[in-house]
């Protein structure tokens, strides 16, 4: 399994592949450029080197390195001037994962804010993803499912798949599932038949040949609050069960598996839980590191 998770960029995107190799991971996430602006300078030749040295120094598959673009991206703003902005910006998120020889940038599909009906909203997503495709090459889109909150779309499967139709061409399209915000949308994985029946329903809905990656994360709100709240593995209402039958799920096995659970230096100890699932699936000794489920998962 590859698991790892979002890790800092601090003093530059090259610096990503050691911070992941220092918390033992075999995949990440990173952002690309400050989550919270529109725009930012093009990255320096000598930055861009460095950073696919230091990936195959460290030992690094782009098929495992997950890029999250900005938080201000809405495809669907019914804002005239947000909406381009949201194009142009995910246009450029594309490019800069190209940029650094990486497949794929994972985005949140978009807001209708109250002012289109979710088909309609839909519709305007995929037409904005056709033309970002038909202006760039190589990177696949990532939609990410979301918890739900206020206008915000892809909280059902049937989001995702929507737009997944309207889009031309299907091998620049995915989808990565945040397990937080399927749990907060309504899906109950915390108990292994919810886990059976959740990914039952995405394979017939989506399926996992759009799966490009998934967000490890428990939830701090009950099923359904339709909030996006994480918690650390194991401390919040979704428990350990779900990751436990991810990590020997071989569905998951192709795709990064990566942890944006609230508390960086606990990284570590979280992916040596995960493996330690796998270990003891094996019969091997898993030594216990504490990670106690609070509401009796």
């Amino acid at each position: 399994m590859y698991i790892g998770a979002h890790v800092s960029t601090a003093g530059g995107v090259e610096r990503a592949p050691e911070n992941a190799r220092a918390i033992g991971a075999n995949a990440f996430a990173l952002f690309l450029k400050n989550q919270r602006r529109w725009f930012d300078k093009p990255y320096p030749p000598e930055r861009v080197r460095r950073f696919k040295e230091n990936l195959k120094r460290l030992g690094f598959s782009p098929e495992y390195i997950l890029p999250h673009a900005g938080y201000l991206i809405n495809l669907c703003s019914p804002d005239g001037e947000k909406a381009k902005k949201s194009f142009l910006a995910l246009k450029d998120e594309v490019e800069r994962a190209h940029l650094l020889g990486l497949k794929y940038i994972n985005f949140h599909p978009g807001a209708h804010l109250n002012r289109y009906s979710e088909g309609e909203a839909l519709k305007i997503i995929a037409e904005r993803v056709n033309e970002i495709i038909d202006q760039t090459e190589g990177v696949v889109l990532v939609l990410e499912t979301t918890a739900g909150q206020g206008s915000n779309l892809g909280y059902r499967f049937e989001h995702l798949a929507e737009i997944i139709e309207r889009v031309e061409d299907k091998s620049r399209i995915g989808v990565c599932i945040d397990t937080c915000h399927i749990f907060a949308a309504g899906y109950d994985i915390s108990t292994e038949g919810g886990y059976i029946k959740t990914f039952e329903q995405f394979e017939e809905i989506v399926g996992f040949e759009y799966l490009k990656g998934v967000h490890l994360n428990d939830s701090k709100t009950p099923l359904g609050s339709r909030k996006d709240r994480h918690a650390p593995l194991g401390e919040g209402y979704i428990g350990l069960t779900p990751f436990r039958l991810m990590v020997n799920d071989d569905r998951f096995r192709s795709v990064p598996l990566i942890l944006e659970t609230p508390e960086p230096e606990r990284w570590r100890e979280e992916i040596e839980l995960l493996r330690g699932f796998q270990k003891a699936n094996k019969g091997e000794v898993f030594e216990d590191k504490g990670f106690k489920p609070p509401f009796g998962v």
